[in-house]
């Protein structure tokens, strides 16, 4: 599988306008290191009533530091204040920026990696760590249930795979389960895979042609300070 390596760059939230501008697809890919405890302060009553359903911190904190990343970049793309912002989930889990249909998005989580796309096309993304563990739990449940197993398929090729089925699946609001014995039929979409940093495979998946990605690295955002546009 052709597969491209690289590491982004560090891209200060002040050029994300400029950025979409120029690309139909934005990656951010957020550390939730940089965000060791945040508040739920800035999440509406809706977005509150889901956080309380999750059981564990980690959940908590993922959820809490994506939805605010969200609401910053979301309010510097449409020029309002990002508190204003209002993030949802329709009825198949896809989550929205209420009020703004153009603005496409989708998150992906792996350890304590974010992979936050916002897009101008529909569009699903995953991202998955290479590890041994997560390879061979992955080609596992591969080789059991789909007709694509092979012993010369790789530890790289397992994981995308995976990650190209997960974001096939959060494309055509799918489940993931539904979709694992099937064999990857890539014909009806475009789709595209990255090594980051040698770390994490990528891969997205959309119906638009000749799409433009930026993928970039996002360092910590102030959320106490106004958004550059405001």
């Amino acid at each position: 599988m052709n597969i491209e390596h690289f590491t982004p760059s560090i891209v200060p939230v002040e050029q994300v306008a400029d950025l979409w501008k120029e690309n139909d697809v934005l990656i951010s890919i957020i550390d939730l290191n940089d965000y060791p405890t945040p508040g739920a302060d800035h999440l509406d009553k809706v977005e509150k009533a889901h956080l309380s359903t999750l059981q564990t911190e980690y959940f908590k904190k993922r959820y809490i530091a994506s939805r605010m990343v969200l609401k910053y970049l979301s309010g510097i793309l449409k020029g309002r204040s990002w508190a204003s912002i209002v993030t949802c989930k329709d009825e198949h889990g896809r989550v929205h920026v209420c009020d703004h249909n153009d603005l496409h998005v989708c998150i992906s989580y792996t350890e304590n990696i974010v992979a936050l796309v916002i897009s101008k096309i529909d569009i699903g993304i995953d991202i998955e760590v290479i590890k041994s563990r997560s390879v061979t739990s992955i080609s596992k449940s591969i080789n059991k249930t789909s007709p694509e197993r092979s012993s010369s398929v790789n530890g790289y090729d397992f994981l995308v795979m995976w990650t190209l089925k997960e974001a096939y699946c959060k494309l055509s609001n799918e489940t993931m389960f539904s979709n694992l014995a099937r064999t990857l039929d890539m014909s009806d979409v475009y789709h595209s895979s990255y090594v980051v940093d040698n770390k994490y495979v990528l891969s997205l998946v959309t119906k638009s042609y000749l799409y433009k990605v930026n993928i970039v690295r996002l360092p910590k955002i102030e959320f106490d300070k106004k958004s550059p546009l405001n």
